[in-house]
């Protein structure tokens, strides 16, 4: 199956959103190896920093970015994340009470 993995390459002038491509069996999840050879293939050498927020840092410190973020995988299948500040926001634009006429 396919994964497609989002992320951010920080640099000095700003986030740079990119896109990777993993192939893995159905049901599985991106390993810390994996995505550390996904990186090598884009020519970024990393480390993984952050196991739960899912930074990388580069192994030489001249490189041009300071970061890697992953920001999501996309498998195909569809997840659904309920985002409550998305929630609240068009909670306050819509109007309470119906309006008559």
């Amino acid at each position: 199956m396919e994964c497609i993995v989002h992320f951010e390459v920080q640099h000095k002038d700003g986030p740079k959103p990119l896109r990777g491509l993993l192939f893995l069996d159905d049901g599985e999840t991106p390993g810390e190896t994996q995505l550390i050879d996904m990186f090598k293939e884009m020519k970024f050498n990393v480390r993984l920093e952050d196991r739960e927020k899912l930074i990388f840092k580069p192994l030489n410190p001249g490189d041009p970015f300071s970061e890697i973020r992953i920001t999501s995988f996309d498998n195909g299948k569809d997840n659904y994340k309920e985002d409550h500040n998305l929630k609240t926001i068009v909670g306050n634009l819509l109007p309470q009470k119906p309006t008559g006429l």
